[in-house]
């Protein structure tokens, strides 16, 4: 198998797999959201009252609002790890002469989440998430607080651009709009499956 071939079937791979998180975060209906709210305990009834208002989260997700769905999700999830993204990026800048499959093998030994090795081969993402930690960190805890809240926020973000004329499907990404749950959702992905 090709070095390239490889790099693209992982990073396919790791795509699909952030696109079924993403989709599933999509289709929680608000009352299932909300019973597991409820069920938590006290200590985070207090974090539960400290949400983010809506235009917070839309400056807060607007760097990466209109990534390709697949990114988009790997994004959010990795940056619920913001200190194994230090160490990745970090991990990155010592190991810059790994290419393809040892770059690959190399960060598979490491001992960070499979969705944080999986920016090793995004380099350009690992450093937007490393070198803004404090963003990173707030972007993680608001994606695990309020889940719903941050796609409605990327959803709104990319409304805003589409009403703009700033999204819309070109020969790199092909953009849709699909009713879900009796919701409008923007749809962004890649004109390609293999290149991001």
């Amino acid at each position: 198998m090709k070095k390239k071939d490889f790099r693209s079937r992982l990073l396919l791979v790791v795509a699909r797999k952030c696109t079924a998180v993403l989709c599933a975060a999509l289709l929680i209906p608000g009352e299932a959201l909300l019973l597991a709210e409820s069920q938590q305990p006290t200590g985070s009834a207090q974090t539960a009252a400290a949400k983010i208002p809506p235009d917070q989260l839309d400056s807060l997700v607007a760097p990466i609002a209109l990534y390709p769905d697949p990114l988009l999700a790997q994004a959010l999830a990795a940056s619920t790890y913001p200190l194994e993204i230090i160490q990745l990026q970090q991990w990155l800048d010592r190991n810059k002469n790994l290419k393809d499959k040892a770059l690959a093998d190399a960060v598979a030994k490491q001992p960070w989440d499979p969705i944080v090795e999986a920016l090793a081969g995004l380099p350009e993402v690992a450093k937007r998430l490393a070198n803004d930690i404090q963003w990173t960190t707030d972007l993680g805890n608001a994606f695990l607080a309020q889940q719903s809240d941050v796609m409605d926020a990327v959803q709104r973000m990319r409304k805003k651009a589409e009403d703009k004329g700033n999204l819309k499907t070109t020969e790199q990404q092909k953009v849709e709009t699909k009713v879900i749950e009796n919701k409008s959702v923007i749809i962004v992905e890649q004109a390609n499956p293999r290149v991001v």
